[in-house]
């Protein structure tokens, strides 16, 4: 996939988990399984990077008059 065609999380995660499950197993010759670690932690950097912009985007809230203000939660003390 090029850096045009980013995967979204979804894929991204599951091709995560298809790489864990084949570094799991062990019947992968080191140097492929180097390779395959590589590209699993470009996906665990993708997804993190993805869950961290919606994130960003959640703790924003619209005020009436259309602007964005950050979003605080305030928890009550017992």
């Amino acid at each position: 996939m090029t850096k045009k065609q980013e995967a979204t999380f979804e894929e991204a995660m599951e091709n995560l988990e298809k790489i864990v499950e084949q570094l799991e197993e062990g019947d992968v010759p080191l140097e492929e399984a180097i390779s395959i670690y590589k590209q699993g932690m470009d996906l665990s950097r993708l997804c993190h990077s993805k869950l961290k912009a919606v994130e960003d985007q959640l703790t924003q809230i619209l005020r009436e008059d259309g602007e964005l203000e950050n979003f605080v939660v305030v928890q009550e003390e017992e």
